[in-house]
């Protein structure tokens, strides 16, 4: 993809998209997080929020971590499935998390942030590559990824404001679309193969 004449991968373009949305919701955070931000019980009147919402974030913490994570998860995924599919894939699991927040979240609640994306690209990559070593802070040794993935699921759930809802719409997404592309042989492929073609 380019952007002002500058080649930039699908997982540059996203976290610079969300970053500037950060930077725009600073200006007026209640008019942008009200309007922008997925509430349930207006969702019939705001479809637009199921999307928008998930570019939206609640503080600089909050973007920082699912930008980190996103960053490191969707470079090593982009690798294996490739540009257009890890897309579709921040698509649909940001989206369907947030279809489990309308169905389930409190009415008047606003979810914001990026997590059900994210949640799906490492659904994904936990059935891809379950034994990937990872670190999480502040544990001093690697954990296979598939138990970083859900451990990161159950802790995070249990957080107050947290919308666990999107998380495991993410999750169960990209669950999903992992078990697809194993069954299809997507990502036995070398890592680094997104390097060899246009569409990053």
């Amino acid at each position: 993809m380019r952007i002002l004449g500058y080649d930039t991968s699908v997982i540059e373009t996203l976290v610079l998209a969300n970053v500037l949305m950060f930077i725009i919701t600073l200006i007026n955070p209640n008019l942008i997080i009200n309007n922008l931000g997925l509430q349930p019980s207006l969702a019939l009147e705001r479809p637009w929020t199921l999307v928008t919402s998930m570019f939206l974030h609640g503080g600089l913490w909050h973007l920082f971590a699912n930008m980190f994570t996103l960053f490191f998860f969707g470079n090593y995924l982009q690798g294996l499935i490739g540009g257009r599919d890890l897309l579709k894939l921040y698509v649909v699991g940001g989206i369907l998390g947030n279809i489990l927040v309308i169905f389930l979240a409190d009415p008047n609640s606003i979810a914001v942030g990026a997590s059900g994306a994210i949640f799906a690209l490492g659904g994904t990559l936990s059935v891809l590559r379950p034994n990937l070593k990872v670190f999480i802070i502040p544990l001093p040794v690697p954990t296979p990824l598939w138990i970083a993935v859900i451990g990161g699921f159950l802790v995070l759930s249990l957080m107050p404001s947290i919308s666990w809802q999107a998380h495991l719409g993410g999750l169960v997404t990209g669950l999903v679309f992992g078990y697809y592309f194993k069954k299809n042989g997507v990502g036995r492929e070398d890592i680094y193969r997104f390097y060899d073609y246009g569409y990053r």
